[in-house]
């Protein structure tokens, strides 16, 4: 499977008559744009505000944030089952818009898996995002679950801006790429010798998928994860739009669709294939409820990993807490399978730090890297601008702030300034393998 990404980077994005790009400018006629959003008779209110780096600009409560992309051949949505018919995707041309990111705006209230971008300042510090220029879809929905709870039902916001970003790529359709990344990956078996000479690894993912009820999880090709079942998955399709975020997880903890489009973890493997790995390709699993289904699903992991013949696995999750189950015990039957096993996650260990770092471990769980501490608190001060509702934050629900706190007051304190836990920040632990955090050591 060959799948060739075309990349246009944008350097600069301005309201303008005609939707184009030219001369490294993305060029958007902001009433076509929001038509594509409007498609959707749950959209009630809708606004489109650009944010660059260095604005002294605040956006909370985001959603969701996609690159804007777009398949060459007609009739494949860049998004199957969200944007278009469920067609299978991870092949072919696939024109990107690098530098930028759609980011779904709630205009009112803030459900608990949305979260904060500062785009300047220290709060800058906590999230890729703020390095990217955002194009906002500020909105508002009907849909009384989306706007109260959780992103459910139609995912009005989410989607729209799937749809928007879809728009934007099109933008770029029949324009010839700045860049070509090409990601080909053969058959697992009957390699090049001196590939399979090499060490065998495989990526298993675990995204959010544990809520029963529908509308809560990460989609496959617009399939809800919940009803998924562990699966080889061709790396190309998390990089082709075939994966998209529908998590409900605490905001720092989740995988934006972006994070799919991007992932790191899968590039470097790609970049090391061959040279000192063989790289197999990705384990789908998912996320669990109860003890017995975490177990089997580790089982299922653990066995295709064996059958493939993988000698090492890097292992990662999306979320903390309840999922910790799932994590350690893919880990641990990994490990008896006899497959070396590197995990990747964040650590909830309270907010002074003393707290176990995850609800279960192992002592064949020896190998974990941290992308740090949900709990910790992040102080942040005021911004000229905000984009959404700064007030969201400071209720109840919304995950990593606060309505009021004995000690702490609000989260959201009358001048701007904030108090949140790193719970709160947009995407900020990245644990898709890339991050602008780093450690000490005392």
């Amino acid at each position: 499977m060959k799948l060739e990404l075309g990349n246009f980077y944008v350097k600069d994005v301005q309201f303008g008559k005609q939707s184009k790009f030219e001369n490294g400018t993305l060029w958007i006629n902001k009433e076509e744009a929001l038509a594509v959003v409007f498609e959707d008779e749950h959209i009630t209110d809708a606004d489109l505000v650009i944010a660059k780096p260095g604005d002294e600009t605040r956006i909370v409560p985001v959603k969701e944030a996609i690159e804007p992309r777009v398949k060459i051949a007609d009739g494949i949505p860049a998004f199957p089952g969200v944007t278009g018919d469920v067609v299978q995707v991870g092949y072919g041309k696939t024109h990107a818009l690098k530098g930028c990111s759609v980011l779904a705006v709630g205009m009112h209230w803030g459900s608990f898996g949305d979260g904060i971008i500062d785009m300047a300042g220290e709060g800058a510090k906590h999230t890729i995002f703020s390095q990217l220029i955002n194009i906002c879809l500020v909105a508002d929905t009907d849909e009384v679950e989306e706007r109260y709870e959780q992103q459910k039902k139609n995912h009005a916001i989410r989607w729209g801006a799937h749809r928007l970003a879809e728009y934007l790529g099109g933008i770029v359709k029949n324009m010839e790429p700045e860049e070509v990344e090409v990601y080909e990956l053969g058959q697992m078996i009957k390699r090049d010798k001196a590939i399979e000479a090499l060490p065998s690894v495989v990526y298993v993912m675990q995204p959010q998928s544990q809520m029963e009820e529908m509308g809560y999880n990460d989609l496959i090709y617009g399939w809800d994860l919940n009803h998924f079942v562990p699966t080889l998955v061709h790396p190309n399709e998390v990089l082709d739009g075939a994966m998209i975020s529908g998590s409900f997880m605490p905001c720092s903890s989740k995988w934006s669709t972006y994070d799919f489009q991007n992932n790191p973890t899968i590039k470097r493997l790609y970049a090391e294939h061959g040279k000192t790995i063989n790289f197999l390709g990705v384990i789908m699993s998912n996320l669990n409820v109860s003890l017995e289904q975490k177990q089997r699903s580790a089982m299922f992991v653990a066995n295709l990993a064996r059958m493939i013949g993988a000698d090492g696995a890097i292992l990662a999750e999306e979320g903390y807490g309840n999922p910790d189950a799932d994590f350690i015990a893919c880990y641990v039957e990994l490990e008896k399978a006899g497959v070396k096993t590197v995990g990747v996650t964040n650590e909830c260990t309270g907010r002074d730090g003393q707290s176990q770092p995850l609800v279960t471990l192992d002592e064949l769980a020896d190998a974990i890297v941290s992308c740090g501490n949900v709990s910790q608190l992040i102080e942040l001060p005021p911004m000229k601008n905000v984009i959404g509702e700064l007030q969201a934050l400071s209720r109840d629900g919304l995950s990593g702030g606060w309505a009021g706190d004995e000690k702490l007051g609000p989260s959201v304190r009358p001048d701007g300034s904030i108090i949140m836990e790193d719970n709160s920040m947009f995407c900020g632990d990245r644990v898709a393998g890339w991050s602008p955090k780093t450690m000490k050591e005392f």
